[in-house]
């Protein structure tokens, strides 16, 4: 147990709930607003692509860390159509609003790539709308890059929610991983030092299983990959 006399253990599993529980609303939160905005820069070039380039390279000049904090420290306790962000709500929403620039400018790459080859010239050929040539032609055949990013990503929102939770800025009322180490930093004057290890190992091990599995699943998914 800790100096207040909760289980360690139960702490560690139940913050491994609210890390993976954060890392997947961000991670859905940043693909919904990502990919759709790559696509669409990517499809239909001009104004528009020049448009939301501006966006991601204006979001992507300003440090990684210090835009989840100013996003977490705007949001808190704000209400979003009657309700209110607190707690693991505020932390996702910071995590999924300002990550989304990586997979928005690899899909618009991937966009660029692919609009003008065969398949794409026949779909425009037999009448078909833009919006259903990015739908049914262009995303599906992108789809394999938003799955490896998904996996390989999860990881550093884990870490960002860590991060966000050590500061203070996080879950409150559930276990954290990150309210654990600062936590710890009381306990280990008094040479208590379970707590600081056990949710140091966590994130050791959740983050090496997650980027073995992100590794396996681009090896399987991407065809240039398995063509070698």
């Amino acid at each position: 147990t800790d100096i207040f006399g909760e289980s360690v253990f139960r702490k560690t599993i139940y913050g491994a709930k609210t890390s993976v529980t954060v890392a997947l609303c961000a991670s859905l939160i940043s693909i919904f607003i990502g990919v759709p905005l790559g696509a669409i820069a990517g499809y239909f070039r001009g104004t528009v692509d020049e448009i939301i380039v501006w966006i991601y390279s204006t979001l992507s000049s300003i440090p990684y860390i210090l835009l989840i904090l100013a996003f977490a420290v705007v949001l808190r306790d704000r209400t979003l159509f009657g309700f209110k962000l607190t707690g693991m709500v505020t932390v996702y929403l910071a995590i999924g609003l300002t990550s989304w620039v990586g997979i928005c400018r690899l899909i618009r790459g991937e966009i660029i790539k692919h609009k003008d080859r065969e398949y794409v010239l026949a779909a425009r050929s037999y009448g078909s709308s833009n919006s259903r040539i990015i739908l049914k032609q262009l995303l599906p055949n992108v789809f394999h890059l938003v799955i490896i990013d998904f996996s390989l990503r999860f990881v550093s929102f884990i870490h960002a929610e860590v991060i966000l939770s050590f500061l203070g800025l996080g879950e409150a009322d559930n276990p954290s991983w990150g309210a654990m180490i600062n936590d710890a930093r009381i306990e280990l004057a008094r040479g208590v030092w379970w707590q600081m290890a056990a949710a140091t190992v966590a994130i050791f091990f959740i983050s090496l299983a997650l980027n073995i599995f992100g590794d396996a699943l681009r090896d399987s998914l991407d065809p240039k990959l398995r063509m070698q």
